[in-house]
């Protein structure tokens, strides 16, 4: 399986050399030529315009599909960051705004599914409350929305000694619960957000109902990032035996927050595939063996292995 380490958006730091340039001129004809579908996994630094953080994911979203990918990954909050909860509330819009409107335009004209990992959208009693969901929508190369998953975990942490304080639950309700892999281009994609990467009986429950690749679109703190990002990524794969997605964050959003990025791939051995580093936006491109998948499970069995839901529940009753 051909896999990329790391190849971010044009920027001068990656033309530097005569190699590198060819390098990546080759990887370039090579993904795009690649018989094996190629997923896009991006990061951006979004802030509260919501027009300059569109034409950046735009941008991305262009690049990957000349680059031959089929499906491209964009982050949490990848529509906006609000730097206070008035702001954040009164930019929020319903699935029917403008907002996913343009990206479902863009998924249409470039005919490229796209994983919008972490919309605010307006809640159902939004009139009543003023509440929103943090909601990851898949959309297909028609422009359709075929799914939409309600982030189920709400990220209420203060680690003041890291100057960590963000209490996700004052203006987000949680999601109902879970929805079904979506079946893509790259496989069956399993859908979670952030925060949602520190429950592994998320990841074990899609798992379950036949994902082949989980995505966790993110929005990690800098601080949270590096003690636990990719050690939580590569943990999520290898116990579903799952290649792990994970488009990010990156830099200052404004005065008080900064985002760890890292934007990750990691195939069903745990093996990090792509990394989009910690300093600026870019784009990972990876392809997607499904054999990877199915030799994994077979050559370390671990579904079949797994004992009864009775017998974990086993301590409960002592």
């Amino acid at each position: 399986m051909f896999t990329v380490r790391c190849i971010l958006g044009t920027s001068a730091k990656n033309l530097t050399s005569r190699p590198v340039l060819r390098r990546r001129i080759e990887l370039q004809r090579r993904m795009s030529t690649s018989p094996l579908p190629v997923a896009a996994v991006c990061q951006m630094t979004a802030t509260p315009d919501k027009e300059a953080n569109f034409s950046a994911c735009r941008q991305l979203v262009e690049e990957a599909q000349q680059r031959g990918a089929c499906m491209v990954f964009l982050p949490e909050g990848f529509d906006y960051i609000g730097s206070s909860r008035e702001e954040t509330l009164s930019l929020s819009e319903s699935l029917e705004g403008d907002t996913v409107s343009k990206y479902t335009q863009l998924a249409r004209k470039l005919e490229v599914w796209l994983s919008l990992g972490g919309f605010h959208e307006r809640g159902h009693d939004w009139e009543s409350d003023r509440r929103i969901y943090n909601s990851h929508v898949i959309i297909n190369d028609k422009g359709d929305i075929v799914s939409v998953y309600r982030k189920s975990h709400l990220f209420d942490v203060e680690l003041p000694e890291k100057g960590v304080c963000l209490k996700e639950s004052a203006f987000t309700v949680p999601g109902p619960g879970l929805v079904s892999p979506v079946q893509t281009p790259i496989g069956k994609v399993g859908l979670g957000i952030c925060y949602d990467v520190r429950f592994p009986e998320l990841s074990l429950a899609l798992r379950r109902d036949a994902a082949e690749i989980l995505t966790y679109p993110s929005a990690f703190t800098a601080a949270t990032g590096a003690a636990h990002w990719e050690v939580l990524l590569r943990a999520r794969a290898i116990e579903t035996q799952c290649f792990v997605l994970a488009a990010a964050q990156v830099g200052r959003h404004g005065e008080k927050r900064r985002s760890y990025g890292h934007a990750l791939a990691v195939d069903p051995w745990g093996e990090v595939l792509a990394d989009c580093g910690g300093e600026e936006p870019g784009v990972a491109l990876v392809e997607i063996d499904p054999e990877k998948v199915r030799s994994t499970r077979r050559s370390m069995p671990v579904q079949q292995h797994r004992r009864d839901d009775a017998f974990y529940r086993g301590l409960e009753r002592s």
